[in-house]
């Protein structure tokens, strides 16, 4: 995206309008609001400390001067409430201070914001056009967004990438991972490379980062040189069970590095396989056939829909038959995972959606990011969007699986005597 395509989105002044600084002025009062709310509380806490003549020790002492926020409807300004200790002086360690946790000291901008500079990094914004594409998004009047900035900006999220990258994942274990090529808006220096993204879910039930890099996706030798990067560092024990594509070559590296993972395809991208392979006129049809394996309570219900989709199909489309029919032991393997999962592992859903802003959806920008800096700025949304993820359903199942516990159909095995068949516990 070039320079004059940005601008021609929104010009600038146009945040001058009434609504505009209707919003600009509610926001500064709700801020002003939060604030005095953190300070009255923090005063009523230490209310009870006295000083030797017996007044108060903690009291206001005016405000800080003014300063800018910057946020998605431009700059929003703020003035801090002032606290005193009046039993300390200025450059005493033990002295009580106030900093109100909704506006950080030296805070310039917005989380909002931070995750926008990414997004235009990736969108094809080179730095020297920040100043004058923010000026635009944000007003005219926005402080402290020149180049010099956002190359600083840059650097430090460079090298927040590189420490992540090398962080000590020992004390790390995940139950389940999610794998996923991702191609992006094409800023790349290679045209053929993508994001190969792991995601993780912990014995907690948080999902988690666990680990991207820059590859081709079908390539079995580029996930190879990530699994193994993370098992280097300290990753030893193997996921349970892995959600992916059918067409990566994460399958081949993953069973060379974590052999014993159970492998789980992903329904969404099967479906689509299998219907492009079948005439538009079957495509409804054929996608209930489909949903009705997966959504299927039991796996015996699943296995017969599966046996009714292949014996409907096979004859005239044996293309179509086909790729459904390789895959059947990963595609239900979720029916021996505990039922409140399902829908967690069915699908590769929590990397498509986290990525679903900078997914490859335009044609080629000019002017291309090296991979390292590509890899930055995506590292830095995901950051900000694995703050809002979901833990999984069924949390507390999850240390039942680390144990070895068995499920069938979704329902945990329940121990009986050796002369007795095993039964599951009551959903």
């Amino acid at each position: 995206m070039s320079k004059d395509n940005v601008i021609k989105l929104i010009q600038p002044g146009t945040f001058s309008d009434q609504l505009t600084e209707v919003l600009r002025n509610g926001a500064c009062a709700l801020l002003s609001q939060a604030v005095e709310a953190e300070v009255t509380e923090f005063l009523t806490k230490h209310a009870d400390l006295k000083t030797g003549d017996g007044h108060r020790r903690v009291v206001r002492h005016g405000r800080l001067p003014q300063r800018e926020i910057m946020t998605g409807i431009g700059p929003v300004g703020v003035r801090q409430p002032r606290v005193r200790d009046r039993e300390a002086g200025a450059g005493d360690p033990e002295r009580i201070r106030f900093t109100p946790a909704i506006l950080p000291p030296y805070a310039r901008r917005s989380k909002s914001l931070e995750m926008l500079i990414p997004i235009l990094y990736l969108k094809g914004v080179s730095t020297g056009d920040f100043e004058e594409a923010l000026a635009a998004l944000l007003g005219k009047d926005a402080p402290g967004l020149s180049a010099s900035t956002i190359a600083r900006l840059k650097e430090v999220w460079l090298d927040e990438h590189k420490r992540w990258n090398e962080r000590d994942l020992s004390t790390k274990r995940y139950v389940y991972v999610w794998a996923d090529g991702i191609h992006l808006q094409a800023r790349l220096e290679d045209n053929a490379q993508c994001i190969l993204v792991i995601i993780g879910a912990t014995p907690e039930g948080r999902k988690e980062l666990v680990g991207f890099t820059d590859g081709t996706r079908e390539s079995a030798h580029d996930w190879r040189v990530l699994l193994l990067d993370l098992k280097r560092r300290g990753l030893s024990v193997a996921p349970e069970l892995a959600a992916a594509d059918g067409a990566l070559g994460f399958w081949k590296a993953l069973g060379e590095v974590w052999p014993k993972t159970r492998e789980q395809r992903c329904w969404v991208h099967k479906t689509a396989n299998v219907l492009n392979k079948l005439p538009k006129s079957q495509h409804a049809k054929a996608k209930r056939a489909l949903q009705a394996i997966w959504m299927a309570e039991t796996k015996a219900e699943a296995e017969a829909a599966f046996d009714a989709f292949i014996e409907n199909y096979a004859l005239k489309y044996e293309k179509a038959a086909e790729c459904l029919k390789k895959d059947r032991v990963a595609l239900l393997a979720f029916y021996d995972f505990p039922a409140e999962h399902w829908k967690h592992l069915r699908t590769t859903n929590p990397i498509e959606s986290t990525f679903a802003t900078v997914r490859h959806r335009t044609i080629r920008s000019k002017g291309c990011l090296s991979n390292k800096t590509a890899l930055a700025m995506v590292f830095k949304l995901v950051e900000g969007a694995q703050k809002s993820w979901r833990r999984l359903d069924g949390h507390n199942q999850l240390p039942k699986i680390i144990e070895g516990v068995k499920f069938i159909d979704g329902l945990e095995v329940v121990a009986t005597p050796a002369d007795s068949q095993p039964q599951t516990a009551a959903a």
